[in-house]
């Protein structure tokens, strides 16, 4: 009999629950670049209206997402200023030059707090030198390897700096929903001290495509062009779109379990011999323990826990990463705790 696999590389990795595939079967479709798929329409609509904002978009990724919402503020050769340790600066393949064609300002941001007068200090009104600032992109939760929550007065504090200076503040949500359960408010009272915003439906929502971007009406007639130049022009979507009906419904409240799991382990994993994590820097769903046994790392490690069983992310030398979603228990968070505990008995 195989050993289950326990994978906790990511929240991506969930396979969609069968109410998800019986929500395509009866979705009624149709063209959506036309603007005649009802599921997607729907989608659009509740998320708006979820969000406290007057449009949404649906898109097939986080990245596309975040792209198009620079393209829509920015003009070529403009500057962003965003956390350096943010997905748009790290993971999305340079398309910020690449594709949006403006250049990334990067900031350094300390357990989810962006620091007001270093980013004060980055503004630029632009010269022939200098590029103008044409946006302040935001992460909540911050830093993938971190799940961090920016706190509400932070995010209000960057808003009234952005208004001053006239540049608006765009937040990648990927993960908000974890955010807001975690904080105990609604994704509106997050959102209101920002323009524009993209969340993630794959990630602990659970759905297996999709992202969506919300914001003014005229941004998101704006976003549906730059949509279409960047090839994300869907037919008949709501294939996609029922799937994160069901999630809005029914996936939203439960990610305070994740939550809850990972704080439980993380507090767990601070007293193992060999492991280092501060379970006071866990905030949502992740955690990213060291690995500090002598003459062991982060590769070693992994391949100890992949003989348990379990899979996790490798995020530096002596650094993995492990994200808590809904197809992990209870049951699992013991076997985990159980297999680090081996480890501090391995010589």
């Amino acid at each position: 009999m195989s050993q289950q696999i326990i994978d906790l590389r990511s929240d991506t990795i969930t396979l969609p629950k069968r109410e998800m595939l019986e929500a395509i079967l009866e979705a009624p479709l149709g063209d959506d670049i036309l603007g005649e798929d009802p599921t997607v329409n729907e989608l659009e609509r509740r998320t708006a209206e979820m969000f406290g904002m007057e449009a949404a978009l649906l898109l097939t990724s986080g990245t596309m997402a975040n792209q198009v919402a620079i393209m829509n503020y920015c003009n070529r050769g403009e500057e962003v200023i965003m956390s350096k340790y943010s997905h748009i600066f790290t993971l999305e393949g340079g398309a910020t030059s690449a594709v949006a064609q403006v250049q990334i300002k990067p900031m350094n941001v300390t357990n989810g707090v962006y620091d007001i007068d270093e980013m004060a200090s980055y503004i630029n009104e632009g010269d022939i030198q200098r590029p103008k600032t044409g946006l302040i992109c935001l992460e909540n939760t911050h830093n993938l390897n971190r799940g961090e929550i920016i706190p509400l007065e932070n995010m209000k504090a960057i808003k009234e700096l952005a208004d001053k200076h006239n540049i608006p503040v765009f937040l990648d949500g990927a993960r908000v929903f974890n955010a807001a359960v975690e904080l105990g408010v609604s994704v509106k009272e997050i959102c209101q001290h920002v323009d524009a915003v993209q969340f993630c439906l794959t990630k602990g929502l659970g759905c297996p495509i999709g992202s969506m971007l919300v914001g003014s009406k005229e941004f998101i007639e704006k976003a549906v062009i730059n949509r279409q130049r960047l090839g994300g022009g869907m037919r008949q979507a709501g294939i996609i779109a029922a799937p994160a009906l069901y999630a809005l419904d029914h996936m939203v409240d439960r990610l305070k379990e994740d939550n809850d799991r990972a704080k439980k382990l993380a507090k767990k994993l601070s007293s193992v011999d060999g492991i280092s994590i501060d379970p006071a820097h866990v905030h949502t769903n992740v955690l990213a323990p060291k690995v500090v046994k002598e003459g062991w790392n982060a590769a070693r490690f992994i391949e100890f826990l992949a003989d348990e069983g379990i899979k996790v992310k490798h995020i530096g030398e002596n650094e993995v990463r492990m994200i808590i979603h809904f197809q992990v228990t209870d049951e699992h968070i013991d076997k985990v705790i159980k297999a680090y505990e081996k480890f501090a008995d391995l010589r």
